[in-house]
């Protein structure tokens, strides 16, 4: 059965659209064409085509056939109400009950015309039904969320992964055990498959009282994808740790894991994380995909002064090389850049990591073990016996493991390792509050480097903002200077946003700023003698990404703080 809007019904919308102004003719012909090879609606067309916007062409609907517009992220739904249509009537039609007053129940509906579905719920329900306007993107959503336990699972359950295998270190093929063709097992691999797709950097899945969620991190941003029964919970968080190599009856304190995927072609780590909460066991799951692994640091679209003041600093012969940031800013993948252009047959470089993230050939790579004794410092101590050219710390945590990173940059050796700082100045006086002598900082490091990762602007629905010279004025960028943002689209899931950049703020030690160290000067101090030399603050760098339509002007200001 055909539940679109009717032929006179999608011109009648068209109309509406073009004597509004928010689509021209030549957009509804684009995206009518569109319609016609791919199916679905008008309305899915135009989004796809990134012509227009679901909450505009919701609002037309609601005008065309006078009913009112309910956002579904907003808006209170009953339960009881959901319970009244069954879950393949809603996916059919793609309809939500929201409220029942009296004998009337209130159905969000895409296409409010489709006279079918309203006979169906009333016999269905013995109720009269009350259509108002949502977005189709936004009630889809919501009805695999409120059905999650009936037919979006089903959906999953035909749509999955096949060639996915689970391998052990060795590449060992375990994909044919017993019980592989189980519906959690499926559901499980589906969860798996899908993120790696989709390009998400993290899977959490978490339980409560009386649901559980499957979030995606994508883009730095967790999105719901879907509520799997809670009758499920205990066998998808067993059927993970399985994989994981995980103790299944140790539900107490947390463990931590790995997965190896075969997804086709491609083969992918995850690494596990399991935490005991009072509903039960959250697990937390970062991707690690190679085949994602940028390492050219020309890719990174870092300004040509700062690559500069980076490539002098590797190609020294000794010295330290610090970068910070939070959890999740690009540390490791910016350390492991350095290195790949490092990594020669004549240089011995040697890594200590926690966790390794990804295995990179020519490098010695030693995963961090704490409870055996397989500290950073310990690490750094044996690495120092090994003959090594460069050495890459993880993270400097303390004053034993950064007094020997500092002696050993002086003593003939690159080093590279991260810390967690707000910015590249405030890193010199966290190494001195560490215990770490002035003399030691100001003599071994060569340069410091912070860094952010900000959203892109989806590429596909880009479009120009006006601002205010006084909003211009107060974010200290050139006046008449463009803007952008992302209209949101199918493309990019309605976020205006499709993938990540980075932020830099990159100081090399010159001779002026290790007089500053040595005479312990403040951190504004050797800030302000930083810029004066030309050094980019991460907040100047992102207006110069602003300005180039990278990214936002939210996401700058969400990332980064102004330089006193």
């Amino acid at each position: 059965m055909n539940t679109g809007i009717s032929a006179a019904g999608t011109d009648k919308v068209a109309n509406q659209l073009v004597a509004s102004g928010i689509v021209d003719e030549d957009g509804v012909a684009k995206a009518k064409a569109l319609q016609q090879k791919e199916g679905g609606s008008l309305g899915q067309a135009l989004l796809r085509a990134g012509l227009v916007e679901e909450s505009a062409y919701t609002d037309i609907l609601g005008q065309i056939y006078n009913l009112p517009v309910v956002d579904l992220d907003t808006v209170d739904v009953s339960m009881d109400c959901v319970d009244l249509v069954p879950g393949e009537v809603a996916t059919k039609f793609q309809v939500l009950p929201l409220k029942r007053a009296g004998r009337v129940l209130t159905v969000a509906m895409a296409n409010p015309s489709n006279i079918f579905a309203i006979d169906d719920i009333k016999f269905i329900t013995g109720l009269d039904v009350q259509p108002v306007v949502a977005g189709e993107m936004a009630l889809k959503k919501a009805v695999d969320k409120f059905y999650a336990t009936t037919d979006s699972l089903a959906e999953i359950m035909e749509g999955i992964e096949d060639d996915i295998e689970v391998v052990e270190e060795e590449d060992e093929d375990i994909s044919g055990q017993d019980g592989q063709n189980a519906p959690v097992v499926k559901l499980v691999n589906t969860l798996l498959a899908e993120a790696v797709k989709i390009g998400a950097s993290d899977i959490h899945i978490e339980p409560y009282e009386k649901n559980m969620r499957v979030r995606y991190r994508l883009d730095g941003v967790l999105l719901e994808v879907m509520e799997p029964p809670i009758k499920l919970k205990n066998a998808i968080i067993s059927r993970l740790k399985i994989m994981s190599e995980l103790d299944i009856a140790e539900r107490r304190i947390p463990q931590d894991g790995r997965i190896k995927l075969k997804i086709g072609d491609k083969k992918v780590d995850l690494r596990v994380s399991t935490l005991p909460c009072i509903f039960g066991e959250k697990v937390v799951m970062r991707i690690l995909d190679k085949g994602n692994l940028n390492l050219d640091l020309a890719d990174f679209g870092m300004e040509e002064m700062a690559i500069d003041g980076i490539y002098k600093a590797i190609a020294a012969p000794f010295g330290m090389v610090l970068v910070t940031g939070p959890t999740g800013s690009g540390k490791t993948t910016t350390l492991y850049s350095c290195l790949s252009k490092l990594n020669t047959s004549d240089t011995n470089i040697m890594t200590a990591e926690d966790p390794v993230e990804y295995n990179i050939d020519g490098i010695n790579q030693v995963q961090v073990r704490d409870e055996v004794g397989l500290t950073f410092a310990s690490a750094l101590k044996a690495f120092l016996r090994q003959d090594p050219n460069i050495v890459m710390v993880g993270e400097i945590r303390d004053l034993e493991t950064g007094g020997i990173a500092t002696k050993a940059a002086l003593t003939g050796h690159l080093v590279l390792s991260t810390l967690h700082t707000n910015d590249a100045p405030s890193t010199i006086n966290r190494m001195i509050d560490m215990g770490i002598e002035p003399f030691l900082v100001a003599s071994s490091t060569l340069l410091i480097m912070a860094q952010r990762l900000v959203r892109r602007i989806c590429k596909n629905c880009t479009e120009e903002i006006k601002l205010s010279d006084e909003a211009l004025t107060d974010l200290g960028m050139d006046l008449g200077t463009s803007v952008w943002k992302g209209k949101g689209c199918e493309k990019c899931g309605g976020t205006g946003y499709a993938g990540r950049q980075g932020l830099y703020e990159v100081m090399p030690i010159t001779p002026e700023i290790r007089e500053l160290i040595l005479d312990r000067a403040s951190t504004t101090e050797i800030r302000h003698l930083a810029r004066k030399q030309g050094m980019l603050t991460l907040r100047d760098d992102g207006l110069i990404k602003v300005a180039k339509g990278i990214t936002t002007i939210e996401e700058v200001l969400r990332e980064t703080a102004v330089a006193d």
